[in-house]
């Protein structure tokens, strides 16, 4: 059992890296990128819909939401094109790392966290 889920995630985190591969290959309609792009993000981003540090649901969403998206991409992206990607995620020994992700991450969180101050002060602090 502990093998069979141990293969299951080093496949995950390969269709991952295929993904990313796949977002940026010409041969991908544009709505298969941007959903590619978007799981490959979500999955290596540290923010998650439900923080990893709540017991038993922190990891749900990764348990869930990935594969779905997962499985959804794989099914929009043509199966050869997927097949090569997949081929040079598992030849590729680095993994891809992007400052701009970073920059929009830290953005969002910067935004987030203006919006939530602002929205504390405008209905809690000033009655």
């Amino acid at each position: 059992m502990l093998s069979r889920l141990k293969n299951w995630a080093g496949t995950i985190k390969r269709d991952i890296h295929a993904l990313y591969l796949a977002g940026r290959d010409p041969r991908v309609p544009w709505y298969a990128k941007a959903l590619a792009v978007t799981v490959a993000a979500y999955a290596v981003s540290p923010i998650d819909l439900i923080p990893d540090f709540i017991p038993v649901f922190g990891y749900l969403d990764d348990i869930i939401l990935l594969p779905i998206g997962i499985y959804l991409v794989i099914r929009l992206v043509p199966p050869d094109v997927m097949a090569e990607c997949r081929m040079r995620a598992d030849t590729k020994k680095e993994h891809p790392t992007s400052r701009w992700a970073a920059v929009i991450i830290i953005g969002i969180w910067l935004v987030s966290l203006s919006f939530a101050s602002w929205f504390v002060y405008r209905f809690y602090l000033l009655k």
